[in-house]
């Protein structure tokens, strides 16, 4: 996605916060505290914003609906061109947009600011890091990852957008007890041949017999831990056969992150934090916090109702919390972020709460910018997945699934679609992402292809087809040589003079420019609450009542002011939808 890099050019539209302003005039208020007053009415027959007065009625003495006459009557008297009306109704006063004046600053604000509408830059000169995926080394990629991959992506895209810089992270699964149990049961059951024909598949079969035998001789698990150990103290072979296993997964997950349309700035294994492990116990150490408890080394978190942290085995091996502390000081020291996001399943809240909380106790000021961003699992008839019995669902059939499940769906409604293979593969794969991010990330998604791939439902394909919709109206305006610039055209059609925004003050135009009008807001929520669904939702909103004008008014209509105006409402539409479906690391196709 590109961006506009001059952000402090580009003014923004902010009706509400000029309302604020003026309100802070008229109530001896901060402009702040008017801002976090002001509501939105449930039916905007009422009013498009509303502002309660009994807050000021105990300052005043007086009454709240004496108090919101007084502001009505005085705002009435000198309101902004874009304000229709300032009305008491009891308590509170009610304001109405002028529509047309809406109109107009709305559509010049979106073509003005073309693919960067949404954003002023408020994070410029700021550093976010993201870490996602995270996926282990001898283990397929499967449906499990997929909502901390593509979580992770949104929130990535999303504070690039507002201007942060931002640092994505890998932070690959490549070290512990598992690679232990993975070279024991290569060394007693595996051959080079096997593994190099198989590759992951085969050390999913060793992963799994491991398990197997080891729960008929326990012994083999001492052997693992031992193995690690070992490699911890530099083993040679050890070593040889764990950097094999490793080039071979890394191979599988590039394909799907191709696949995903995902990258990251910096893909790094936790065992690139070995040599820090035994800083790490040496500062606990000094600090006081670090105490023996059977043989093994821990951070006492009783006090903060939370059970041990710990941060050496009995045996002297390093444990998760060791690798994230020794990861999280080194990110700090060489990025110094604002804030540092671990994108990963809920199940996994209290380990990030425990080695948080040991930084925070370290004495580190920046342990406030440490965020774990928990997300919920998806729910299949059959229940929860096992690596440890190899039943997983690979993300690489699922991609397959979702492309040719999508390819006979336009094979029936749209044969002679061009280039359908590849419209195939966004929309099926928008599918698979866009079911993820249209709920809070926090609850558990029940996994269901004809929900997903419907094309008229709250999914990926309907908001992908009403931008293809959008698409189609304008080329439609265009000779048949032109190129489809969209954006060229959106600022031609509001800067001719038959552009009249009186002709958008319909109900269903209006109810469209509500929703691109509070589009940058929405950015901001979903940013500040690490919640794509906020975005996902206005996508799905919008696409509604777009379809609802599309419905209603004929865009191309032979009147000249009315068509060039409707167009003009059109080519916002496009835009803020492509640019939601960008941010939800979902493509925007323009034929369906």
């Amino acid at each position: 996605m590109d961006f506009y890099e001059n952000y402090e050019s580009l003014a923004t539209t902010n009706f509400k916060g000029e309302l604020a302003e003026i309100l802070a005039t008229h109530t001896n208020q901060t402009p702040e505290k008017a801002l976090a007053s002001i509501e939105t009415p449930p039916d905007s027959t009422m009013g498009h914003f509303a502002f309660p007065c009994f807050m000021l009625a105990k300052e005043l003495k007086k009454a709240p609906p004496a108090i919101a006459a007084e502001i009505a009557e005085k705002i009435s008297s000198n309101r902004p061109t874009w304000m229709g009306q300032a009305v008491a109704t009891g308590p509170y006063v009610n304001f109405f947009l002028d529509r047309a004046a809406f109109a107009d600053a709305v559509l010049q604000e979106v073509m003005a600011m073309g693919v960067a509408y949404g954003s002023d830059g408020d994070g410029l000169g700021q550093t976010v890091l993201v870490e996602y995926s995270s996926p282990n080394i001898a283990k397929h990629f499967h449906i499990g990852h997929l909502g901390s991959t593509i979580i992770g992506k949104t929130l990535d895209n999303i504070y690039r957008f507002l201007g942060y810089e931002v640092t994505s992270i890998n932070h690959i699964g490549d070290w512990g007890t598992q690679f232990g149990k993975l070279i024991t049961a290569y060394l007693k059951w595996g051959s080079e041949e096997e593994i190099t024909k198989t590759e992951i598949d085969g050390l999913v079969k060793l992963y799994v017999k491991f398990h197997e035998e080891a729960d008929n001789d326990p012994s083999l698990n001492d052997e693992a831990r031992a193995w690690v150990v070992k490699m911890q103290n530099g083993d040679e072979e050890g070593l040889r056969i764990w950097k094999w296993f490793c080039d071979l997964s890394m191979k599988e997950y590039q394909r799907i992150y191709d696949r995903l349309d995902v990258n990251f700035d910096l893909t790094r294994g936790e065992s690139y934090y070995n040599g820090r492990m035994e800083a790490i116990a040496e500062s606990l150490e000094k600090k006081g916090l670090l105490i023996e408890s059977e043989g093994a080394k821990i951070v006492n978190l009783e006090e903060y109702n939370m059970p041990p942290c710990l941060i050496l085995r009995s045996d002297g091996g390093t444990l998760y919390p060791t690798r994230d502390i020794a990861a999280a000081i080194d990110r700090y020291e060489t990025f110094e972020f604002i804030k540092c996001l671990y994108v990963t399943g809920n199940e996994q809240s209290l380990h990030f709460a425990q080695w948080m909380k040991v930084v925070e106790l370290m004495g580190y000021p920046w342990a406030s910018g440490l965020e774990h961003i928990p997300y919920g699992m998806y729910l299949f008839e059959s229940g929860k997945m096992s690596t440890r019995r190899g039943e997983v669902i690979k993300m690489e059939d699922l991609l397959e699934e979702a492309v040719a499940k999508t390819l006979a769906i336009i094979n029936e409604k749209n044969p002679n679609l061009a280039n359908k293979e590849t419209v195939a593969a966004q929309v099926g794969v928008g599918a698979l992402k866009f079911n993820k991010l249209y709920n809070s990330r926090i609850k558990d998604t029940m996994f269901d292809w004809d929900r997903m791939l419907n094309f008229e439902g709250e999914t990926g394909p309907y908001v992908q087809y009403t931008h293809a919709r959008a698409c189609s109206v304008l080329k439609k305006s265009l000779p048949d040589d032109s190129r489809m610039d969209f954006g060229a055209l959106g600022l031609a059609l509001i800067s001719g003079p038959t552009f009249d925004a009186y002709l958008l003050t319909d109900d269903e135009a209006f109810d469209v420019l509500r929703l691109i009008h509070d589009f940058p807001e929405k950015i901001k929520d979903a940013a500040e609450k690490y919640e794509p669904f906020i975005i996902a939702r206005q996508l799905v909103a919008l696409a509604q009542a777009y379809n609802a004008f599309y419905h209603e008014h004929k865009v191309l209509t032979d009147d000249e002011p009315t068509r060039r105006a409707r167009l003009a409402l059109t080519a916002a539409v496009r835009q803020v939808l492509k640019t939601g479906l960008e941010l939800l690391g979902i493509s925007a196709p323009v034929v369906m």
